[in-house]
């Protein structure tokens, strides 16, 4: 989502999200252990751990929840997971990208393809929709954790490329590979850790929906997120904040 209204579609879905707070956990629980598992253990010297744990603390996973993840990876009984990414088009050639953690490559592909299907759209080749996106670092502030010229000298001094702020909250852009290093440096300079960061698939230039094609987007990325597999999901859209205000009100 770009501009203002990125945060009114996080407060249109928070609904939904709320509902699914159990497979969200779920979600956060296999990152946590696939990043533990990857990179030890430790927080301090596990960047991916870091965000995960810290984006789970930042939906009220509970701890002991967070510890579990971790310790199943430590303790060799984790699954294997798989990181797939698959690219399609959804309804009027939204180009849209679906990451996943999977134990079974077959299973998630037929999954996608067929969520795709039903939606109207289609699941496309490695890199048919991934030139409309660039891949930056995503963090997230409430509106309460500074003002816009605070949060903005802040995220520019820590390293950051852009700063979008409204009265729902702050988004601060990194290049890829920065992110972890802003993110230290935001939450030394602010004294608060941010309630997300992570890698996400930034679009270049976002198609504007109207109200039917919002409607349709939006069932698509809800299917999608409800598979146990898909971690994220990211589309070439943007949908205005009367529309995104007229859906909310439905």
């Amino acid at each position: 989502m770009a501009g203002h209204s990125k945060f009114k579609n996080i407060m249109y879905r928070k609904g939904a999200q709320d509902k699914k707070r159990s497979k969200m956990f779920s979600k956060f629980s296999r990152e946590i252990t696939v990043a533990a598992k990857m990179g030890g253990p430790e927080v301090d010297s596990n960047p991916r751990l870091r965000l995960a744990i810290a984006t789970a603390r930042a939906q009220s996973m509970p701890k002991d929840n967070i510890q579990r993840a971790v310790q199943k990876a430590d303790g060799g009984d984790a699954a294997n997971y798989d990181e797939m990414r698959y690219e399609g088009y959804g309804p009027g050639g939204i180009g849209v990208i679906v990451e996943t953690l999977t134990d079974n490559r077959n299973r998630t592909a037929s999954d996608v393809r067929t969520i795709f299907g039903k939606a109207g759209g289609n699941l496309g080749e490695s890199g048919s929709v991934g030139f409309m996106f660039d891949r930056v670092g995503e963090i997230n502030y409430p509106a309460d954790a500074a003002d816009a010229d605070t949060m903005f000298e802040a995220a520019l001094e820590a390293g950051a490329d852009e700063v979008e702020s409204d009265d729902d909250g702050h988004a601060i852009y990194t290049e890829g590979d920065d992110l972890h290093a802003v993110v230290s440096a935001l939450t030394e300079a602010l004294g608060s850790e941010p309630v997300g960061a992570k890698l996400i698939f930034k679009a270049k230039e976002p198609m504007v929906l109207d109200k039917d094609g919002a409607e349709k987007m939006m069932r698509l990325i809800d299917t999608l997120e409800d598979n146990d597999d898909v971690q994220t999901v990211s589309g070439n859209f943007d949908i205005p904040a009367d529309v995104l205000e007229a859906l909310a009100a439905e």
